[in-house]
């Protein structure tokens, strides 16, 4: 099981980094793709393009317009942290 979610966290990021260019990193485009088919239950707002623009933004740390593995895996981390939070009550 372990193995099984960074599998699975690999395989959604390579599934969608690479269709306009770089197989090792997400555009815009892309990343919007992967927000709205992979997490749409949990971000209801991938549609509208003034969220998906600030989740680029803020997931783009080094600025090359583009959203490398690790810059993703901070997305997931925070996500994990937030839904943490909501079945534990805390916030």
């Amino acid at each position: 099981l372990a193995c099984s979610l960074p599998g699975l966290l690999i395989k959604s990021f390579s599934k969608y980094a690479g269709r306009e260019g770089d197989p090792h990193t997400l555009s815009k485009a892309e990343l919007k793709e992967l927000l709205h088919n992979e997490l749409g239950e949990l971000l209801k707002d991938t549609a509208n393009k003034g969220a998906v623009d600030l989740i680029f933004k803020d997931l783009d740390t080094n600025k090359d317009n583009s959203v490398d593995f690790n810059e993703y895996g901070r997305m997931i981390f925070c996500l994990t942290g937030m839904c943490h939070e909501y079945f534990t009550g805390k916030k």
